[in-house]
């Protein structure tokens, strides 16, 4: 049975029925149909954020479908429900580009769902089509302000890095150029586009206290340089206004339900190898403002999404999370042990011992936070029984807590061992979170810091790009930004074939973008995909409807 069929079985509950197990009446909500709705921001509440318990889903370095993380986190919020603690996920809103490409949608899976699947991995409630705009509207001006000669800040286009997005996987619109056509057509350049997730309005929208900030963020977006070398940001180009007009809407978290009738916040969802990889500020703070406890998400491994969770959003939102849950499965570390990826699913407990190592390394990055964390071991029908003790007795030699947990099977039932592991963490409170670096440091030292004590690699190497660009960084005054790493997310390395917990490396930054506007520098390591490509046989092959609307083929 697959996720749409288990998701179509189940009878959804009326989307106020919902807002009321956050102590919310139908007139406090934004109701879009029967079952999802927006949450306005005056819903929020500092005190009960402060009170609030948050709880980080991250992962061990995954192999190329993931090992998941969202359908941890959804279970593991259904077990926190089942024992009696106010929960609520909060999460990522999925790209199109996925849904119809190779990994499919990202609303969970099996009977940890979040619903409706439809229309979460579809259009939604229309935030990513509000964001493109947004930025696309950026990318009109800026050609218009270049053609222009009478609204013209003498912009040179030789310096403008800035390109447009839309939310599909499209390979040939990576790198075009626009402006052909004559002098009425504009001004011939190179440029491209990028997906939606991957905009830098994307990671505004995740890191903005509201509105105004939104607003804010957006007019400090860097652009490139007047032909005097003089900066320009958007600023500069008046339409920071306009662009937050666009985006009144898609700034409010949406709400909608899980399986098990619970509450869902989803916002947002900005890369996790080029952007922060978590959901928005205002969603996880909307979650603690109704609950006793949230369950979030950090995209990838915890050396990405968990460390610029805890670096970047928890310092810029003044988050202090009390507990990691480090999403394990055999497959990857048996992949991370040497096994291929086409035998995943066979036994193999030498290879799963060899892969351990990586498992270790990220145990001993979360501790490096002041925070503890637990192992949930995401069953899968192949995994043996040998191999799932060989995981336990690795957590009990190492006096990490760990529990076996079946939710893609049981739902909430198949996290009740790990929901009390977490709960029992909040109530000893032996957590005490502290960041990684400090934002005062130069951008060299976070970079380094990163490197050695998250990835452990020997030291850092920059490109003469990257030199260059370290300098402009200090001559617009920007070197107390944290630091946003983009890295592959298949090895803790910048190489994505060394695999397991690699030694005796160097990190080698290529170029640092400014994302001014987000609020962090961009280190940019091995080769970046900003733009992905379909498959050969993409998965929009499987997707149809019928003349009734019924959807199928999502997964």
């Amino acid at each position: 049975m697959t996720d749409l069929d288990i998701a179509k079985k189940i009878e959804l509950k009326h989307i106020s029925s919902i807002a009321e197990k956050l102590g919310l009446q139908a007139d406090d909500i934004e109701m879009y149909g029967k079952y999802k709705a927006k949450l306005p921001h005056g819903l929020m509440d500092k005190d009960k954020v402060d009170r609030c318990n948050l709880i980080l889903v991250s992962a061990v370095s995954p192999t190329p479908a993931g090992e998941g993380k969202t359908t941890m986190s959804i279970g593991l919020s259904e077990g926190l429900n089942q024992l009696g603690k106010q929960t609520t996920v909060v999460l990522r809103e999925p790209s199109l580009g996925p849904v119809f490409g190779i990994k499919g949608g990202a609303t969970g899976g099996g009977h940890s769902q979040v619903l409706p699947m439809e229309d979460i991995n579809l259009h939604f409630t229309g935030d990513f089509s509000a964001i493109e705009k947004a930025h696309n509207l950026l990318s009109a001006i800026i050609d218009n302000n270049i053609q222009s000669k009478t609204n013209s800040v003498g912009l040179d286009p030789r310096t403008v890095t800035w390109k447009r997005v839309m939310d599909m996987n499209d390979r040939s619109l990576r790198n075009i150029v626009i402006g052909l056509g004559g002098t009425t057509s504009g001004v011939p350049r190179q440029t491209g586009f990028d997906i939606t997730a991957a905009s830098e309005i994307m990671a505004i929208l995740c890191l903005s206290d509201d509105l105004e900030d939104l607003k804010k963020r957006l007019g400090n977006i860097f652009i490139g340089y007047t032909l005097k070398r003089e900066p320009i940001y958007a600023k500069d180009l008046k339409v920071e206004g306009a662009m937050a007009a666009l985006l009144k809407d898609a700034v409010k978290p949406n709400l909608v339900q899980t399986i098990e009738g619970n509450p869902a916040i989803i916002h947002g969802g900005p890369f996790a190898n080029i952007a922060q990889g978590t959901n928005s500020v205002i969603a996880t703070r909307m979650g603690m403002s109704l609950s006793d406890y949230v369950v979030t998400e950090a995209g990838f491994g915890a050396d990405l999404g968990a460390e610029k969770f805890l670096d970047i959003k928890c310092q810029s939102a003044g988050l202090s999370p009390k507990a990691v849950v480090l999403t394990t499965t055999i497959r990857a570390l048996k992949y991370h042990g040497g096994a291929d990826l086409k035998n995943l699913t066979e036994e193999n407990v030498e290879a799963l011992t060899k892969g351990l190592p990586n498992l270790e390394k990220h145990l001993e990055n979360v501790k490096q936070f002041g925070i503890t964390p637990v192992i949930s071991i995401n069953r899968f029908l192949t995994d043996s029984d040998e191999e799932i003790e060989t995981i336990k007795d690795f957590a009990k030699n190492n006096n990490v807590r760990v529990a076996l947990a079946e939710v893609w099977a049981k739902g909430g039932k198949g996290a009740l061992e790990l929901a009390q592991h977490v709960i029992d963490i909040v109530e000893e409170g032996s957590s005490n979170f502290k960041p990684l670096y400090d934002w005062e440091s130069d951008v060299k030292t976070k970079i380094e810091t990163i490197a050695t004590k998250i990835y452990g690699a020997d030291g850092v190497e920059y490109s003469a790009l990257a030199k260059k660009n370290l300098r402009t960084i200090a001559n617009l005054g920007l070197e107390k930004l944290p630091v946003c790493v983009a890295k592959t997310q298949k090895s803790l390395s910048d190489n994505p074939k060394l695999l397991g917990q690699p030694k005796g490396f160097s990190i080698t930054v290529r170029e640092i973008e400014i994302a001014a506007g987000a609020g962090f520098l961009v280190p940019i390591t091995g080769d970046m995909m900003r733009m992905p490509g379909l498959p050969a046989h993409p998965a929009s092959e499987n997707i149809n409807i019928d003349n009734n609307g019924n959807i199928s083929g999502l997964f």
